[in-house]
């Protein structure tokens, strides 16, 4: 039988907050204060009438480590951002050094557009 207390792969994020609350023992009130959002923003998310943006969603999991990033962000069905690695870091620093700088300065107005683009619609 599963309980608040039982995680599974088909919470939508409603149903993480309820668990979310239920583990830390806090109200919306408590998680709003400590994620730096308004009560009647996670009160939408909890009446499922809105889901977290994923600024919001990486706040969620710093603040309340029991739910992972990869979590929350399936839960309100968005992809989450990929891991980084120091040694992938390492080698997109190589790469990007060797452009030169008009290169770099495009490069990097397309990560700016993409990153974005991913803040507002994942």
């Amino acid at each position: 039988m599963e309980t608040a207390d039982t995680p599974h792969a088909a919470d939508d994020f409603a149903q993480i907050l309820k668990r979310l609350r239920d583990t830390y023992k806090v109200t919306e009130t408590e998680v709003a204060r400590r994620i730096g959002a308004h009560v009647s923003t996670v009160n939408n998310w909890a009446h499922r009438k809105a889901t977290p943006r994923p600024d919001a969603l990486r706040t969620i999991a710093r603040e309340f480590p029991a739910f992972t990033e990869a979590e929350l962000f399936e839960a309100a069905g968005r992809k989450a951002p990929g891991p980084l690695s120091p040694a992938a870091e390492e080698r997109l620093l190589e790469l990007f050094r060797g452009l030169t700088p008009e290169q770099q300065e495009l490069k990097e107005l397309e990560l700016r557009a993409i990153n974005e683009r991913n803040r507002q619609t994942q």
